[in-house]
């Protein structure tokens, strides 16, 4: 249905590229004009919530379930919205950035029965990143997406491709290259409105539904901002109240307190919750990271079987089949490799991760690989069988209090050199690949994104707080690491990855993501910045 022109336009201000104008619709732009007047005003006041609420965590304010949200969590009577179509089987789901036709076209394939279209921690937000995901995601949804690629190997969509969920960005991040009222339009806004206008309806025709993950969320409250934000859609283009279903990525520490207000905000949209895991250690210790007994020691001893993560995740799937939704587990990073050695090491892994999982009630579970799928896929056939879910398992024997989600304690342990070295590592050639446009990069053998370079940096920073080691020898590695990420590729933007290293993990005060600045700093490239 055409819709009214909005109070105001939104401004393009990057320079037009190939098929931009295919995204950029002017019907499209109103769109989102119409979501940035209704709720930038609200999403704002949630930033600054998270800041005044950060200060209270950090100055003594004990975290636990909340007293005001107790009769949510007592009343037995409402439940999730039932499994939409091509969500009701989840066991294994594949992520990766979408503006890589190649890689979509391969997750898609892949096997796996959902493909999470990343615009947040696995994509670098240049505007052509942007702008491209969304041209692949109504190319797939339109099934033109095959191409042959330059060096003659062709990519061509299979009969049942995996059902798609787009992560739009974070609340905390902007889109510069749009602007709404003088200022830059909330990129949440942008990557939902965009593909919301373009794909909702096309997607319904086609069978399915405009799905979504929800990332970084902190509390109920920001619950609720999106489903308000799912109900406006909704209305102005004519589509079913409850079309819309959500996944909300459990990845703060405070979003684990809240479990069950979250899914009960978004009920009539909700399709569950997932076990963000890499994202819920970077939130631990950016909240707690000035505390000594949350000191945790090297990423890779940081395993799923530390007692304040069994009681998160199982805290997790018992909260989420007590209401009758999906729980999801967390993402497998591990990349196969040529060695055939190595190879059958890391699938042991993938293997042993996929089967805890399962053995615990999760329905499903994430993999950064399509070389991973049949692996995983393997350990939930063989709990799952015929049944889509294993929701009937309510882990009624799950209590967990809030020091059960806080006992970091039980794990700590300083860090050994070599973990200080492969943090710096991790963060550095992370950085360089993002600031050029790359938002997930095969590490060690790992499929590292921003969520882990998060990891990696505020890890340094910590161990620099609590003198488990000092800056002299963190400098030391650093330069190294440089001069070894120069060697390796010839084109890093070496000053550059400096300094975000230093600003982001070196300084006296943490910041709360290094992408915002780093953003604006590098990725944004308007005709006022080209001036």
């Amino acid at each position: 249905m055409p819709l009214s022109a909005p109070p105001r336009p939104v401004r393009v201000l990057a320079a037009p590229g190939e098929r931009h104008d295919e995204i950029l619709t002017p019907a499209a732009l109103d769109f989102v004009a119409r979501l940035a007047d209704a709720f930038t005003e609200r999403r704002d006041w949630i930033l600054k919530e998270r800041r005044r609420r950060a200060i209270r965590l950090a100055t003594g304010t004990p975290l636990d379930f909340p007293l005001t949200t107790s009769a949510v969590r007592r009343d037995p009577s409402w439940r999730a919205a039932p499994p939409a179509p091509g969500l009701a089987d989840r066991r294994v789901e594949i992520t990766g950035p979408p503006a890589d036709r190649g890689m979509a076209v391969n997750a898609l394939n892949s096997g796996a029965r959902v493909w999470m279209a990343d615009f947040e921690d696995a994509t670098s937000p240049t505007w052509g990143n942007v702008v491209g995901g969304q041209l692949v995601l109504l190319d797939a949804v339109e099934r033109r997406i095959d191409f042959t690629s330059p060096e003659g190997k062709e990519y061509r969509l299979g009969p049942d491709p995996a059902t798609i969920v787009v992560r739009p960005r974070g609340w905390h991040l902007e889109e510069h290259h749009l602007e709404f009222d003088g200022r830059p339009v909330p990129a949440s806004l942008v990557d939902f409105g965009l593909y919301f206008f373009h794909c909702a309806q096309r997607q319904i025709d086609a069978g399915r539904g405009p799905y979504f993950y929800l990332p970084k969320l902190e509390n109920a409250y920001e619950a609720r901002l999106w489903n308000d934000v799912f109900l406006l859609a909704q209305e102005l283009l004519g589509i079913p109240r409850g079309t819309v279903r959500a996944t909300v990525l459990i990845e703060t520490i405070t979003a684990a307190f809240e479990m069950e207000e979250i899914l009960y905000e978004l009920r009539e949209h909700s399709s569950g919750l997932n076990a963000g895991r890499w994202d819920y250690l970077f939130s631990l210790v950016k909240t707690f990271g000035h505390r000594p007994d949350f000191l945790l020691p090297d990423r890779a001893k940081v395993t799923m079987t530390a007692p304040f993560m069994r009681a998160y995740t199982e805290l997790l799937v018992r909260t989420c089949h007590k209401r009758g939704a999906h729980a999801i587990g967390g993402m497998t990073a591990q990349v196969p490799s040529k060695d055939p050695e190595a190879n059958a090491a890391a699938l042991a892994k993938v293997r042993l991760d996929k089967e805890r999982e399962a053995e615990d009630g999760f329905d499903g579970s994430w993999v950064a690989h399509p070389g991973l799928v049949p692996t995983c896929r393997e350990v939930f056939d063989a709990v799952l069988g015929d049944r889509p879910d294993q929701i009937h398992r309510t882990r009624e024997d799950v209590e967990t209090t809030a020091s059960d989600l806080l006992s970091v304690r039980r794990l700590g342990g300083p860090p050994t050199e070599e973990g200080v070295r492969t943090s710096i590592a991790v963060a550095l050639r992370y950085f360089d690949a993002w600031l050029r446009g790359q938002g997930a990069v095969a590490l060690h053998g790992l499929m590292e994104d921003a969520a882990t370079a998060e990891i990696a940096r505020v890890q340094i920073w910590q161990w620099l707080r609590h003198r488990v080691t000092d800056r002299a020898t963190v400098l030391t590695l650093l330069d190294q690491e440089l001069d070894a990420l120069g060697a390796e590729a010839p084109r890093a933007r070496l000053d550059d990855v400096r300094r975000l290293f230093e600003e982001t993990a070196l300084a006296t005060e943490l910041p709360t993501f290094f992408t915002p600045a780093a953003y604006e700093r590098h990725l944004v490239r308007t005709a006022e910045s080209r001036a």
